[in-house]
């Protein structure tokens, strides 16, 4: 699967109440502009990056050149395409660097993944999507397409179940039924019901099972990490190869793990 369809996002106007003083447009269409490379294109033209974030053409020169000024795109004085620069990873590198819980977690994900010898990754939801704040990889993977800052689905992944699953019925219902519900996989669970029974399985286990539905051959376990009053914030998960792990001897083995590691990251119940 391509790293672009793995970390895809959908470039979207805020949602601002029309009667917002506050609210400057202009900064929520530079960062319309930004957001328009999130699908995972590398370089556009103008017409492109007007027609990805609804913008008329002298409206997205003018943000292009601004950014460009700002060092945040950078344009090829040959093909005249922009693209983002280096620049754009350190404000997700001022997050990671400034995030109590990525600090806090860190000696506990180094300790889990010496245990598990697997990729481990810390991920919170995002609306419909889980997003990787930190991840260590396997010296058995040979290649990923998820990194930091990586966004995927939240229906279909383990991280995403154990804090849907976590959540009050009805929010998690919503979320699903908003996702965008598709077979990346030909095991993709997409049947609202079907879905609904997953989260009360990972209710009943305490740690959420996803096998090849979102990458084939993969097996992912994880388990949700909880606020003090009880609610998802974050989860903890170990992913591996079904050529050397079955469903079955991955749950056995990590599962006791990514529910112990997220017990003691969640915050003390009030």
């Amino acid at each position: 699967m391509p790293a672009a369809e793995a970390t895809s996002r959908r470039t979207r106007p805020a949602e601002e109440p029309a009667e917002d003083g506050l609210f400057v447009h202009s900064v929520e269409k530079a960062f319309r502009v930004l957001d328009a490379f999130g699908g995972g294109a590398r370089a556009m033209g103008l017409t492109e990056i007007a027609n990805a974030t609804g913008l008329d053409r002298s409206a997205a020169q003018r943000f292009t050149h601004t950014l460009e000024r700002l060092g945040y795109l950078a344009k090829d004085p040959r093909t005249r395409q922009y693209s983002l620069t280096i620049r754009t990873l350190e404000l997700g590198a001022r997050y990671v660097r400034s995030s109590p819980l990525v600090d806090r977690a860190t000696p506990y994900l180094l300790d889990l993944s010496r245990a598990t010898e697997e990729a481990v990754s810390l991920t919170v939801l995002d609306g419909t999507e889980i997003v990787y704040l930190s991840r260590l990889l396997s010296r058995h993977m040979l290649r990923t397409n998820v990194n930091v800052g990586s966004r995927l689905p939240a229906y279909c992944t383990a991280p995403g179940r154990a804090m849907l699953a976590r959540l009050p019925r009805a929010a998690a219902r919503r979320l699903i039924l908003a996702s965008d519900r598709r077979t990346w996989t030909p095991q993709t669970v997409v049947a609202v019901p079907a879905l609904l029974d997953k989260l009360e399985e990972a209710v009943a286990r305490g740690f959420a099972l996803a096998c090849g539905e979102i990458y084939p051959g993969d097996v992912s376990v994880a388990a949700a990490v909880l606020d003090a009053d009880g609610q998802p914030y974050a989860a903890v998960n170990v992913a591996a190869s079904l050529a050397r792990c079955t469903p079955d001897a991955a749950m056995e083995r990590f599962a006791p793990l990514v529910i112990s590691t997220a017990a003691a990251l969640s915050e003390p119940r009030r």
